[in-house]
C-alpha cells in the first residue's frame, strides 16, 4: 500500500489558553489549493475506495467488489456512491469464484490527466498462466469519477499478484511519473514503470530480487533517507517461519533500486518486523520514518521481542544513513498514555496508518486493535490514534481510542465484530485534518460495515505549556454504511477488508 501524507499548508498557533478550538480553514489550505492522491474526480476532496473481496458478486463466492464514496465540503456523501466489480462495464475480467477483487487498493494518477486512479489487485484470479496468477487493474479517474478499467499487469500460477500487502504506488524512477510496485515469486519487487496509457501500456518493467526466500507483508513508500528519491520499504517474514519477521528497505538510486538492506536493532540483529506498516516524516526532520505494526502475537519471537504482549507499535527515525532501528521507539496497550491493556490476541498494531488528525503539524498514528474485548464481548475491536511528536512516536502525551460504544458512534460493539481490522486516514472534506476511516468485516455476521469519522482540531495545555489534542476523531461527525446502502450481497461480504491508501 502506498503511503503518501497529509501535510500542513502552515503551522497551527496554539495560546497558553486551557482549551483552544481551532478553526478548520486555519489548519489547510482548502479544497481549492491542490488535487489529492486520491481524488477521484479532481473536485479537491478526499475520496475513500474500500474493499469486500469476500464477497458474493453474481452468485460467485468470494469474486469481491470496491465501494466508492466522494468526499465533499461536508465529508464523505453516499450520493454518487459506486460499487465496481469485474462485471461492471469497462472493467476487465469477470466476477468468477475465488478472483478476491480488492484483495489490495491504492491510488494514484497513473496516466497524468489530473485525476486519480484505483489501482485494484486480484490476487485469486486464474489466468492462462495459472491458478491464483493474480491481476493488477486500474480504474480510471476522470471529471465524473471513476469509469472504464485496463489490466496492467498479471502474475505466474500461484503468484497471487496483487494480492494483500503486495502491492505500492511511488515514483521510482524519479522521473514525475508514478510507478506500481508489485510482488512476483512472493517475495520479488516487480516494479511497473509508468506513465500508463489507458490502453494498458507502461514505461517498461524491472524486476528487484530478493536474496532470500521470504514472503512480503507489507509495502509502502517513501523518502527514509532525505535525498530527494523514493525508497521502498517493505514488511517480510521468513518463507519457513512465520514469526521470523524482519523491516526491509530498497533505496531509489535515481532510477530504480538498489537491493534492499535490513533494519538492525540496538542487539544488531534485525528488529522485529509486523505484518503492516507505514511511512512518513512523524518527527519532521526531513526523513520518512518507519511506523510498523506487529499485531500477532503468541509466538516463539515474543521472548525476543520488547512489548509483544498484545500487539505493538514501533518507530523508526529515517537518518541521513537510512533507518535507525537503534533508536526505534515502541509502544503497547501498557505503555504510559496508550488507552487499555496489554492483552494476548488484542491484536493492537493492526493496519498502521499516518496522516494529521489534529492540525498540530505532526503525522499521528491511527491503529487498529480488533480483538479487543468491550466489557464482557470478545473480539468487538477498537482503534487508538497515537500522537506524533518532535521527539517521535511517544506514550507521553494525549492518545484516543473510538469503538461502537463511544458516544454517537452508530452500532453496538458485538462479538467477534473486529472493529479496527482496516483503518484509513484522508481529508474527505477538504479542512487540512486526515479523517479517519474505520472498518469492521466481522459486523453483523460477517457482512461488513464502514465508519468514517470527521476530525476536528482542539487543544488543551499541560502544565509545563506543551499543547496537546482534546479531541481530534470526532464521532459526531460521522458516516456510517453497509451492504444494504451499497445495494451489494451482504452475505460474507465481510465488507471493510482494506482500503485504498
Amino acid at each position: 500500500m502506498s503511503k503518501r501524507r497529509l501535510a500542513l499548508a502552515a503551522a497551527v498557533a496554539v495560546t497558553a489558553a486551557l482549551t483552544v478550538p481551532v478553526a478548520a480553514q486555519a489548519a489547510g489550505a482548502g479544497p481549492a489549493a491542490s488535487r489529492l492522491h486520491d481524488d477521484f474526480n479532481g473536485d479537491g476532496y478526499a475520496d475513500l475506495a474500500v474493499a469486500a473481496p469476500a464477497a458474493t458478486v453474481g452468485g460467485k463466492a468470494r469474486a469481491g467488489y470496491v465501494a466508492v464514496l466522494y468526499g465533499s465540503k461536508n465529508g464523505l456523501t453516499t450520493t454518487g456512491r459506486k460499487v465496481f466489480t469485474q462485471n461492471t462495464a469497462g472493467v476487465p475480467g469477470s466476477s468468477e469464484t475465488g478472483d478476491g477483487f480488492g484483495s489490495a487498493l491504492d491510488t494514484a494518477d497513473l496516466d497524468g490527466d489530473g485525476y486519480a486512479d484505483l489501482v485494484v489487485g486480484v490476487g485469486g484470479e486464474d489466468t492462462s498462466a495459472g491458478v491464483d496468477a493474480g491481476l493488477v487493474e486500474v480504474v480510471w479517474g476522470g471529471a465524473n469519477g471513476l469509469a472504464g478499467g485496463t489490466s496492467v499487469a498479471s502474475g505466474k500460477a500461484y503468484d497471487q499478484l496483487g494480492a494483500k500487502g503486495r502491492l505500492t504506488v511511488g515514483d521510482i524512477g524519479d522521473d514525475g511519473s508514478p510507478d506500481l510496485v508489485t510482488v512476483a515469486n512472493q517475495h520479488d519487487l516487480r516494479v511497473l514503470e509508468g506513465p500508463f496509457t489507458r490502453g494498458g501500456a507502461n514505461g517498461g518493467e524491472v524486476l528487484v530480487p530478493d536474496r532470500y526466500d521470504s514472503r512480503v507483508l507489507d509495502l509502502a513508500t517513501g523518502d527514509v533517507n532525505g535525498d530527494g528519491r523514493t525508497d521502498v520499504v517493505g514488511a517480510e517474514n521468513d518463507g519457513d517461519e512465520f514469526d521470523a519477521r524482519r523491516v526491509v528497505y530498497w533505496l531509489g538510486n535515481g532510477t530504480g533500486l538498489n537491493p534492499f538492506t535490513l533494519v538492525y536493532d540496538v542487539d544488531g540483529a534485525g528488529l522485529q518486523s509486523g505484518e503492516s506498516l507505514d511511512v512518513g516524516d512523524v518527527n519532521r526532520d526531513g526523513y520518512d520514518d518507519i511506523v510498523v505494526g506487529r499485531a500477532i502475537d503468541g509466538y516463539d519471537s515474543d521472548l525476543d521481542t520488547y512489548l509483544a504482549k498484545g500487539g505493538r507499535v514501533a518507530w523508526i527515525p529515517g537518518t541521513a544513513d537510512g533507518p535507525d532501528g537503534v533508536k526505534a521507539q515502541f509502544l503497547n496497550q501498557d505503555s504510559p498514555g496508550v488507552p487499555g491493556t496489554a492483552e494476548k490476541g488484542d491484536r493492537f498494531g493492526t493496519d498502521v496508518q499516518l496522516g494529521d488528525v489534529d492540525g498540530d503539524g505532526f503525522l499521528d498514528v491511527l491503529t487498529g486493535v480488533p480483538g479487543e474485548d468491550i466489557g464482557s464481548v470478545a473480539d468487538a475491536g477498537a482503534v487508538v490514534v497515537l500522537s506524533g511528536r518532535a521527539d517521535g512516536l511517544t506514550g507521553a502525551g494525549y492518545h484516543q481510542v473510538v469503538t461502537q460504544e463511544t458516544g454517537n458512534v452508530p452500532g453496538t460493539a458485538e462479538k467477534g465484530d473486529a472493529f479496527g481490522t482496516a483503518v484509513h486516514l484522508g481529508d474527505a472534506n477538504g479542512d487540512g485534518l486526515a479523517d479517519a476511516a474505520v472498518g469492521a468485516p466481522g459486523e453483523n455476521a460477517n457482512t461488513g460495515f464502514v465508519w468514517s469519522f470527521r476530525s476536528r482540531a482542539s487543544y488543551v495545555v499541560e502544565p509545563g505549556g506543551v499543547p496537546l489534542p482534546a479531541t481530534i476523531v470526532a464521532p459526531n461527525g460521522t458516516t456510517a454504511f453497509g451492504n444494504t446502502l451499497l445495494g451489494t450481497t451482504a452475505t460474507g461480504a465481510r465488507l471493510g477488508t482494506g482500503f485504498a491508501y
